[in-house]
């Protein structure tokens, strides 16, 4: 950079920052006139570092706004971008997963009643009076198929029968006690298996309670059902014999040697198939109870 008048020769920077000058005399050029004045180095070096600063936060500040210009074409095509996004959705497009739905027309949530549903029926109900239990009842019905099979034993089934007189088919006081508390029918069936048979008789009542009282004061017992291919069983001899109730069903069963031996406590055999069809008869009385529950459930009004 050059200023007005004489060139003036410059002396580098000293390592240490000031400036040494030195002058050698030099043949006067214009003999007679008046010597040019000597410039003022201190303000021309002044006046450098001034502009040396200027030019510096110029270009910081340049640096600024670019960054500054920058972040806001940025902004701008982040905007620009949603406005796009907002278009294409008014214009058909897919709406991201997640949109707030437009105003005006709110998503529904879910209804819910304040009224409890009502309980499934019970199927002891079913079992329990005469008055809900119409289901057919026989002795095919009860007692199914030709065997039963309960943890893997096999037992095969014999004769079958059902009767309205149902002191006929008892042996000791069991007639008299089934009469005295109402008993309606007594159906009956008999299973066999290795030498062991057991009678099974269901006697119906009109109510739970006059089945309990039944089962509570049982003395005497079932009368065995010979045939279709079992012999006469627990005749003269000793038999195990229970009595169990569910519902307005009372149920007995009487089990022995179909070669007439006498049981004893030892004989597991006779307790294991006596246990076997008890629980079978179970079964079979509840699951009556469950289907009409189940029926019940689906009728249109329940």
């Amino acid at each position: 950079m050059s200023f007005g008048g004489p060139q003036w020769p410059q002396q580098p920077q000293q390592p240490n920052g000031q400036q040494r000058e030195s002058w050698q005399q030099q043949p006067d050029p214009f003999p007679g006139a008046q010597a040019p004045q000597t410039p003022d180095w201190g303000a021309l070096a002044d006046a450098s570092a001034a502009r040396s600063r200027r030019k510096r936060w110029l270009t910081i500040g340049g640096g600024a706004l670019a960054t500054l210009a920058v972040g806001a074409i940025v902004a701008t095509a982040v905007v620009s971008s949603g406005g796009t996004d907002d278009e294409a959705g008014k214009n058909g497009s897919p709406t991201p997963t997640g949109s707030a739905a437009p105003s005006g027309s709110p998503t529904p949530g879910p209804a819910f009643s304040s009224v409890a549903p009502p309980p499934p029926p019970n199927p002891r109900d079913f079992i329990s009076s005469e008055a809900k239990d119409k289901a057919p009842l026989s002795a095919e019905g009860l007692f199914p198929g030709k065997k039963l099979t309960m943890s893997g034993r096999e037992y095969k089934k014999g004769a079958t029968s059902s009767t309205t007189n149902c002191a006929s088919v008892t042996t000791g006081a069991l007639g008299g006690v089934l009469k005295r508390n109402g008993c309606d029918r007594v159906i009956r069936a008999t299973y066999v298996k290795d030498g062991v048979a057991i009678t099974v008789g269901v006697a119906v009542f009109s109510t739970e309670a006059e089945a309990l009282k039944a089962k509570n004061q049982a003395a005497g017992g079932i009368a065995p059902l010979a045939g279709a291919g079992v012999g006469d069983f627990c005749r003269a001899t000793v038999c195990l014999r229970r009595a169990n109730s569910i519902g307005r069903y009372a149920y007995f069963t009487q089990a022995g040697f179909t070669d007439g031996r006498k049981v004893t406590k030892a004989d597991k055999p006779i307790f294991q198939a006596s246990d076997d069809v008890n629980s079978f008869a179970f079964n079979q009385i509840y699951a009556r109870g469950r289907a009409q529950a189940s029926a019940a459930a689906g009728a249109p009004g329940e």
